[in-house]
């Protein structure tokens, strides 16, 4: 099994950092420790490193479907939408910051850009399109599955049906050796950024009184309009945030996942995973919940590859049956 994936990491560029369960070296150091449990050595060595590279892979997958899961979650807690088109933001971020890379070469002037751009169409899809509609949750759904299939043709126009990658700087593309372990750089960077991301976003919720506003929409609108919010600012705050996440993710994940015509729409359904277990509306809750999917997508493709699909949507469907509103959810 490590020839082929040997040969197809030769023939892609050294930047792409691949979505395998293992990374390439992974798989040699656990491939030649298999080699001498298989003669009677080494056996716990074996066992051990594949349990601490499946863990490490899967919280930096995890991370990055904190990106899309928190912005989703946080559009729903204050607006009540259910925006099947949030998918389509990451694809896009991803292929914007193809574009600024073509045009100027800087990967870190992608970021940016391309998540500021994508949140300024998120801010007016939102007051053009969505505000008007009101509260209807089915005209909700309707308008932004539109939109989704409006994204994804719009991509395939201008970028074509071709897969491409995002390379990053060559500085994130090396490994480093911790305990043995053969660790990629690119997917501690995506941990990082994290990190960052979620403390960003908990010190501006609970320590400003920007954040105030906020959880106060999320726990009653009609309470917060009555004591002088303005919700539809709030709203439409939400809502390019949530955009800008899904789109940072999109940029971080195409060096990761690749960008190709249908992520949009693989993303989607691991996103609403990710907010169900974790709760509507709750930052915390979508952190647990994306550490719980990364983990399950990413043991469940390394154990039981038959039924991976079961592996990451049990999870879900037990908390559901437990708790409806999620871990961290509210009524």
């Amino acid at each position: 099994m490590t020839l082929p994936c040997r040969e197809r990491g030769r023939a892609r560029s050294r930047a792409k950092i691949s979505r395998d369960t293992l990374s390439i070296q992974s798989l040699l150091t656990w491939a030649k420790l298999q080699a001498k449990a298989s003669r009677g050595k080494g056996t716990e060595a074996v066992d051990t490193r594949f349990w601490l590279i499946q863990a490490f892979n899967g919280i930096s997958y995890g991370a990055l479907l904190f990106l899309v899961g928190s912005g989703l979650s946080l559009i729903f807690g204050v607006m009540r939408i259910v925006n099947l088109s949030h998918g389509s933001y990451f694809l896009l971020g991803g292929y914007v910051a193809l574009s600024v890379i073509w045009t100027t070469g800087s990967w870190l002037l992608a970021i940016p850009v391309a998540a500021v751009t994508v949140a300024l169409i998120g801010l007016v899809m939102e007051r053009v399109f969505l505000r008007p509609l009101g509260f209807d949750p089915l005209r909700q759904v309707l308008l932004t599955v539109g939109f989704a299939f409006l994204f994804q043709q719009a991509a395939l126009d201008i970028w074509t049906g071709n897969p491409f990658d995002i390379n990053p700087p060559a500085a994130l593309t090396q490994t480093i050796v911790v305990g043995g372990l053969h660790l990629p750089l690119y997917r501690i960077f995506m941990i990082g950024v994290a990190l960052f991301i979620g403390l960003t976003l908990w010190l501006v919720m609970e320590k400003t009184r920007l954040g105030a506003t906020i959880r106060a929409t999320v726990d009653d609108a009609e309470m917060a309009r009555g004591v002088g919010i303005d919700t539809s600012y709030i709203s439409m705050l939400i809502f390019a945030l949530g955009a800008f996440l899904a789109a940072l993710g999109g940029v971080i994940g195409g060096a990761f996942l690749g960008v190709y015509p249908g992520l949009d729409f693989e993303m989607l359904p691991i996103a609403f995973a990710v907010v169900i277990i974790g709760g509507m509306g709750s930052l915390g809750g979508a952190a647990i919940g994306a550490l719980i999917v990364g983990l399950a997508d990413n043991f469940g493709k390394a154990l039981l590859p038959e039924v991976s699909y079961f592996t990451l949507y049990a999870p879900m469907a037990l908390i559901l049956a437990v708790k409806p509103t999620g871990l961290f959810g509210r009524e």
